[in-house]
């Protein structure tokens, strides 16, 4: 049986914090495309710098009005 493939989320490497219209926020790892709608708004960073970036600017959950 093969090894299941491991998380992006959780490596090593560089990290994006992206944006979309909305204004909510999410982490991504920086080999993969950027899905349509959203931006990147910081890095390529390391993982933690982008979760801290992501914690320190989306500070309402909810997603802003259009």
């Amino acid at each position: 049986m093969a090894d299941a493939p491991s998380n992006p989320f959780d490596a090593d490497g560089e990290f994006l914090a992206l944006v979309n219209g909305v204004g909510q926020h999410s982490l991504w790892p920086g080999f993969a495309a950027v899905p349509a709608g959203w931006t990147i708004a910081h890095g390529p960073c390391p993982r933690a710098d982008a979760l801290d970036w992501i914690s320190a600017h989306w500070t309402d959950l909810a997603p802003a009005p259009r």
